[in-house]
């Protein structure tokens, strides 16, 4: 086919509640200028209606594909929590990616594409053109693209409006789960009064917290945690001496000590912490 022209930006990079979405947009370099819409711009400077009539503008036309990438808010709280984070400026750039490749792997052959940037512009731009060296894809990383090229413009619209969606049809997974308020969290940023009340309601759990509709790796999240959950300390068991194939490097350099009658006195397990008791989770 004739080579495209792409755009990929974001949606719901600050908020504390639900997923940040990536969407992407492409059609035929010379495609007829007619068929597209003129009105593209940033998504969040459109209104939600304005956004939805694009979008569906987007999905008619034969001439426009577009691709979409979701971080659940699990996804980026288990990446940023881990022993070696991962954070979000990486997942970003990885998720952009992931959408380029998907559509070089459909047999697209992209001309130019263009990128609102996450970090340093030139880096990020230098950094696509090494992944994708031998492509011929022209690559321009700028801030605020999505205002200045119509096909970064409509990956916006694709990525604001698919949010959108989830979140106000957000199912819980956690099936004995019930919001204080329901869904009415407004837009989920921690600066959102609605967000505000909805995160002070809704601490479901003093150890497991709330929904993996929340992103725990935000400082809002960290702080009610905190306030109103349970301090844990996660301690190993001792080896059980029954099973042979747990056995700690001590076991082959320290002798163990032996009673009077010279049998091996077996080890006693560490006492479970008071908290397990009372949930009736002991073993």
């Amino acid at each position: 086919g004739k080579p495209v022209v792409m755009g990929i930006d974001e949606a719901g990079r600050g908020p504390v509640l639900g997923p940040m979405v990536y969407g992407a947009a492409f059609w035929a370099k010379d495609v007829d200028a007619s068929i597209i819409p003129n009105d593209f711009n940033d998504s969040k400077q459109l209104s939600a209606e304005k956004r939805d009539e694009l979008f569906e503008k987007i999905k008619s036309v034969p001439n426009i594909g577009f691709v979409v990438r979701v971080l659940h808010a699990s996804e980026i709280s288990r990446s940023m929590l881990r022993k070696d984070p991962y954070n979000l400026n990486a997942m970003s750039h990885d998720s952009a990616m992931q959408m380029i490749r998907a559509v070089l792997d459909a047999g697209v052959k992209i001309d130019t594409c263009y990128v609102d940037t996450v970090g340093i512009a030139g880096a990020y731009q230098s950094k696509l053109e090494r992944e994708f060296n031998g492509h011929g894809i022209r690559f321009v990383v700028e801030k605020k693209a999505d205002a200045n090229y119509a096909p970064c413009s409509a990956g916006s619209v694709v990525a604001k409006v698919t949010r959108d969606v989830m979140t106000a049809k957000w199912k819980y997974s956690e099936p004995s789960f019930e919001p204080i308020g329901g869904n009415d969290f407004g837009s989920g940023y921690p600066s959102d009064p609605k967000c505000k009340e909805w995160v002070a309601k809704n601490l479901g759990h003093p150890i497991f917290g709330y929904p993996d509709f929340a992103r725990f790796s935000w400082a809002p999240m960290k702080k009610t945690m905190d306030e109103g959950g349970v301090t844990m300390r996660w301690e190993a068991d001792d080896e059980e001496e029954d099973d042979p194939q747990q056995m700690s490097l001590n076991a082959f350099v320290v002798p163990k000590k032996s009673s009077g009658s010279g049998q091996q006195q077996p080890k006693r397990k560490r006492a479970r912490l008071g908290y397990h008791d009372k949930l009736g989770l002991t073993a």
